[in-house]
């Protein structure tokens, strides 16, 4: 009986040894018909789509670059760029989705042209720079809702922009500081307060 057990034990592994031998093929790792299907990631918005905000975004960051430096005529053309741009962007693509979610994009979108369209005509920096704050503020929850896909953005913020107790917000394609509101040539500062600021949030593709 036992010599009977031990025969048949033996028969088991060589069975278990056979099987393991030809189910990996012949090298005891998985075969490529083991390994779990990775899915293809998928993009939320066409490449039209993420261009056209791309576009939108790079004369914001004009305008932001332009206030830095207190290029009052740098700053006015990328604002009608801007809001030309963001005319550009297929909301149409987001018909499909949410309709209130659909709606709030839309209706951000009109703030943000409501508040950058002035800048294009303005000549006073002050002015431009309350304006672009505005812009700044209906662009951020914009970028949030629609789900920008682009390049990482920087939200930042300056706790004196507008006086002491008076911030502002604004985004920047670089964690480096580089304040629009009190900029290069501050008339009480001039380019001591260029850096001052932090970075409180980013906007990236998930």
């Amino acid at each position: 009986m036992k010599r009977f057990l031990a025969i048949l034990f033996l028969v088991v592994i060589m069975l278990g040894a056979w099987w393991l031998f030809f189910r990996t093929g012949n090298s005891g790792k998985p075969t490529v018909e083991d390994k779990p299907i990775q899915p293809v990631a998928a993009m939320k918005h066409s490449a039209v789509f993420n261009k056209s905000l791309e576009d939108a975004m790079s004369h914001y960051f004009q305008i932001k670059n332009a206030l830095v430096t207190d290029d009052s005529a740098t700053a006015k053309e990328a604002a009608a760029k801007f809001v030309i741009a963001t005319d550009s962007i297929p909301l149409s693509e987001l018909s499909k989705g949410d309709t209130q979610v659909v709606a709030t994009i839309r209706q951000q979108l009109s703030d943000i042209k409501a508040n950058a369209s002035p800048i294009a005509q303005e000549g006073n920096m002050a002015d431009m720079r309350k304006d672009f704050s505005m812009v700044s503020e209906f662009l951020y929850p914009f970028l949030k809702t629609v789900g920008y896909e682009g390049t990482k953005i920087y939200w930042q913020n300056c706790p004196m922009a507008f006086g002491d107790d008076k911030p502002a917000n604004w985004m920047s394609l670089t964690s480096e500081i580089n304040n629009p509101y009190l900029g290069m040539h501050h008339p009480e500062f001039k380019s001591s307060m260029l850096h001052c600021g932090e970075t409180m949030d980013s906007i990236f593709a998930k």
